[in-house]
Order: structure tokens, then sequence, then C-alpha cells
């Protein structure tokens, strides 16, 4: 992109009336959508990667020949998708999982007693983690064909000692190429941040479903529970950017001593 780029259609744009037999007019989305839509190409591109700044409103504003306030407005819903993070005096800068107050984004299930600060980070336990033909069903989910390259994860995460959570979780093969059970288990942040970082993937929004289950005999193993004990599973599918889905992700939640919080708004 740069500033030799043709003008953008703007919204108001009407076609000339000519009777009823004209065409109907096309449809233009608003100009500070279509401006939304070059920025998202850029973060997909890898233009501007997680953590860095990208240019100022007045910079965006003049390679683009859009107003200011454009700009500004397309800004403000990135920055409401979590997509970019605005600091105040120092400019726009693309959200990141490694940021602190990102990091449990996507983990909504929250200690009944006090905070998960003080709760302290969870234990990891890599139970398997190994490429094999993705099953129909897991393909459909990840818009793959069956029998392409996936990745299949598995672990437990423990609170204070105590296996909480039991996760499924499986990855298109090409752009997790090099993941391995060891490159998981070394791996001491979360695991967005690694697929971020080390992978070029940025996780920005999820799709769950949630309901009530009962474990099989390996899932009650492995958190050490008995067959009749209820469970909340809670079935993620997670996109990066432009709504390309990059993980299946299927997690079995013990819940004696922690709920599962969402804010709506």
């Amino acid at each position: 992109m740069n500033s030799s780029a043709p003008p953008l259609a703007d919204s108001t744009s009407a076609a000339v009336d000519n009777g009823a037999s004209a065409p109907p007019a096309p449809a233009f989305s608003p100009l500070y959508q279509q401006i939304k839509g070059l920025i998202l190409q850029s973060l997909q591109s890898g233009e501007w990667k997680p953590g860095e700044a990208i240019p100022s409103e007045m910079d965006l504003a003049a390679r683009y020949r859009v107003s200011q306030g454009t700009v500004r407005k397309a800004i403000d819903e990135l920055a409401a998708e979590h997509l970019l993070v605005r600091r105040q005096g120092k400019g726009t800068f693309v959200a990141t999982h490694a940021e602190q107050h990102v990091q449990y984004r996507f983990l909504r299930l929250m200690p009944d007693q006090g905070d998960r600060q003080s709760e302290g980070p969870a234990e990891r336990n890599i139970i398997d983690c190994k490429r094999l033909r993705a099953p129909a069903e897991i393909a459909r989910a990840l818009a793959l064909r069956t029998g392409d390259s996936v990745l299949q994860a598995r672990r437990v995460l423990s609170f204070a000692g105590h296996p909480t959570i039991l996760e499924d979780l499986w990855l298109p093969g090409t752009p997790f190429k090099g993941l391995t059970a060891e490159r998981l288990s070394q791996h001491h942040g979360h695991m967005y941040e690694l697929f971020e970082t080390e992978f070029g993937v940025r996780m920005v929004r999820a799709e769950e479903k949630i309901r009530a289950v009962l474990p099989d005999a390996a899932q009650a193993t492995f958190l050490k529970v008995s067959k009749t004990t209820p469970l909340l599973s809670v079935e993620r599918i997670a996109y990066t950017y432009n709504d390309v889905p990059m993980e299946l992700r299927r997690g079995l939640y013990l819940t004696d001593t922690h709920h599962y919080r969402n804010v709506l708004s």
C-alpha cells in the first residue's frame, strides 16, 4: 500500500436515476470500514507485528488519502475488537497476547475465592502432541480438507496442585510446523503467546459452545475425579485475522472450586 493508491469509494456515492430500467446502484461500505479493511490487511501480512506501533493517524490519513477522522473511526473499531491498543501519549500498537492484561482473555475460569493473581499461574502438563490426518469433523471446523495435516495436543492445567482443566486441541499443520510436545512443555508463558511469537499466528477472537457433561474413564483419570463428577465442557474455535479458523479446543473444566465468568456488554 502506498500514497499512490486510488481513492476509495465513499458510502455516499449514488448512481444517477435514469428511470425504472436503470440497474441498481452498487452497495458501498462506509469509508471508515474500507480503511479498517486495509489496516487489517497490513496486520495479517505482518507489516506491523504484535507489540509494534502502527503509523500515526495523520500518516495513515495521508497514506489512504482520507480524513484523519475517518482513520480514527477505523482504529476505534479495531481497538474495541482488541486488535489494536491505544496508549495515551505514545500512540497505537498492535495488540499482543504477551501483555499481562490480555493473557487470560480467552480463559474465563475464575477461582471462587480470591482472584487469578492470588491463585498463581496454572501448572501445565503436556500429555501428548502428535501429527495426524484431519478427520472430517476437525477439518470442517478448521476450514481444511479431510486428510490434511493437523497437530493434536492434550494437556492438563492444575491450580494449587489440583487438576482443573483437561484440554484437547487441534491446529492446522502447515502454520504450526515444528511445534512439538517438548516445545510446548518448555514454554512457560501462555500458549497463544507462543503461537504469536514463534509461529506468527495471533488469535484475535473465539466462539465457544458450553454444556454440562460427564467424563469418560480416561478423562476422569486425568482430572482425578469419578466418572459421575459433572464437568463443564467448553468447545472453542479461535480465529486469526479475517476470520480464519486456527484452533479447535475442547476443554473439560472442574468447577468445584472455580466458576466460568463472562462479562456481557
